[in-house]
């Protein structure tokens, strides 16, 4: 492999080969930021409010400068030409900035080198694809950092303002770009459909604002009206209305200068101390047409990879399966492409789906015929051609099912979401409940009944204050913890030995959350390998209150 020796920039940013370039006067890093170190995160419940960070009451006293002709006082910055990070630098466009809110972001980064190695290596799927298309339409490159300080790189992500994906679009924007969201799909999470957007709009937005990319910027935080307010307030006083004299919110304020930051240290990672994980320069995904509907556990086989690494690269499906509307295409690494087409070819697309021939009975209804099979009404109202929403007893349906268990789809809306309400916890002295939502409930009508808040109830569950809940939808609760002291009068529990059989779907956390008790003491209890698959039909003796588990 052959390396380049890549030299601090002078100004016009060409390559010297004989000079180098070294930080002088440099001053101590601003101390004292309001935003801790940020700790590992599971890639697969990344909370945007954490890895997202909020600097503020920073004043730094100078910033580091450049002199030229001064000795070199370490080794030459070596860059490798065939990683993403060299070409992304090749193309920027926006000017270099001097500001103390930038200093302040810099720093920060700097300070933190494990950030930077964190999310670097989180966008080696998507990060290739991304700079592709911003070089394709001439916008500066400097934007494929952008969800860095949108997401961190994580298609997962989801923020209290409702805000999802990798660009983080929060509904309404991501309805005037035509980017659906339904049971099955979130094209706000979907790699390619909301990488085509966020450009889009980038480009709108600069359209907008004089082709000034700062001020662009700025309005895709905070809104383009938002933007428009404050310099139209300028105007009004005479000030300046460049970005950095505006009176914007303060998240805004500091959105700008972390992109300028980010862009500063990518184009010399070593010179900072920092270590960007090495993206190779070349394709990591192909798109291959399915032409119809696929099970995800089907299609990973066919292609010969891990489904997790299908749900990564296609987060914006929901569910088991790919969605009866589209789009009729997965993303699978370039390796794979080629086995993937094949096997497709040879696979009709009556058999891309598991289906099950199902008996109306007497109480069913399509909302839990959807809800028992994990699937969705439009689409058993879709594949028997049904008008209504009327069925009747004895009326013979088609329901497509997932070809393998729930948990097999580790990435799935539903498994996503139980993994947030098993890793957040309320502290201490704290015990966790699960409460199903019922007709007419909100939010704060279930946060003021169990005495926690709003936004607690909402953070518990992975969820929006704005989301709107459905009838059977299962929160997690944390309460304070009955201590002796204060049990006063409260109920003592009713103790009840029951034997449960095992049903199709079940798991020992399923069960555990059905009567309220812990993992632990079913397996204590029944003397069963929590490493193993119950089997339908196996039996279990459980120990349950039955006043406080409802049964």
């Amino acid at each position: 492999m052959r390396f380049t020796p890549v030299l601090p920039p002078l100004p016009s940013k060409s390559l010297l080969l004989s000079s180098l370039l070294v930080i002088s006067g440099c001053q101590s890093l601003v101390e004292n930021l309001t935003e801790p170190t940020p700790e590992p995160v599971d890639l697969t419940t990344v909370d945007v409010s954490q890895e997202r960070h909020h600097l503020t009451d920073y004043s730094p006293e100078h910033s580091c400068e450049l002199s030229v002709g001064e000795p070199a006082q370490s080794e030459p910055v070596w860059v490798e030409p065939e990683s993403i990070w060299h070409r992304i630098t090749v193309g920027y466009q926006i000017p270099a900035q001097q500001n103390k809110r930038l200093d302040a972001e810099f720093n920060w980064y700097q300070r933190n080198p494990s950030y930077m190695a964190r999310v670097s290596k989180r966008s080696e799927r998507y990060i290739h694809y991304v700079t592709q298309q911003i070089e394709a339409r001439g916008m500066p490159t400097e934007l494929a950092l952008l969800p860095i300080v949108e997401s961190a790189y994580d298609p997962f992500a989801y923020s209290h303002g409702r805000a999802s994906g990798m660009w983080q679009f929060i509904p309404g924007t991501a309805r005037m770009y035509k980017l659906d969201y339904n049971w099955w799909y979130d094209g706000r999470r979907d790699v390619v459909a909301s990488t085509d957007a966020a450009l889009n709009y980038l480009d709108k937005l600069h359209r907008l604002f004089d082709e000034d990319w700062l001020l662009a910027l700025a309005a895709y935080n905070s809104g383009q009206g938002t933007v428009g307010k404050a310099i139209r307030k300028n105007k009004k006083a005479g000030k300046p209305t460049d970005f950095w004299s505006l009176d914007l919110p303060r998240e805004t304020r500091s959105y700008v200068p972390k992109l300028l930051a980010l862009a500063k240290l990518v184009d010399h990672p070593r010179r900072y101390g920092i270590n960007l994980y090495p993206v190779a320069n070349e394709p990591y995904f192909k798109a291959v047409d399915t032409h119809s509907q696929i099970d995800l556990a089907e299609a990973a086989q066919l292609a010969e990879v891990d489904i997790e690494e299908l749900y990564r690269l296609n987060p914006g499906f929901n569910r088991w399966a790919t969605a009866p509307q589209g789009p009729h295409r997965l993303l699978v690494p370039v390796a794979a492409a080629a086995t993937f087409e094949t096997a497709l070819t040879s696979l009709p697309s009556s058999e891309r789906l598991h289906w099950k021939r199902y008996t109306v009975k007497n109480g069913d209804s399509l909302l839990l015929l959807a809800k028992r099979f994990n699937t969705g009404v439009s689409t058993i109202k879709e594949v028997n051609n049904l008008s209504g929403n009327m069925i009747r007893a004895g009326q013979k349906l088609m329901i497509p099912v997932a070809s393998a268990k729930d948990d097999h789809y580790a990435l799935s809306a539903e498994n996503r979401n139980t993994a947030i309400q098993q890793k957040r916890t309320g502290g201490k002295n704290t015990q966790q409940l699960y409460y199903t939502v019922k007709s007419g409930d909100s939010f704060w009508t279930i946060a003021r009944k169990h005495n926690v808040s709003v936004s607690k109830l909402a953070h518990w569950n992975g969820l929006s204050p704005k989301d709107t809940l459905r009838p059977g939808q299962k929160l997690s609760i944390w309460t304070k913890t009955v201590t002796a002291a204060s049990i006063g009068n409260q109920r003592k529990p009713m103790t009840r030995r029951l034997g449960y059989t095992v049903r199709n779907g079940d798991s020992l956390a399923r069960i555990a959350n059905k009567f309220d008790l812990k993992v632990s003491d079913i397996v204590s209890w029944n003397k069963v390998n929590p490493n193993k698959y119950l089997q339908p039909g196996q039996r279990l003796t459980l120990y349950v209150d039955v006043m406080r588990s409802g049964s």
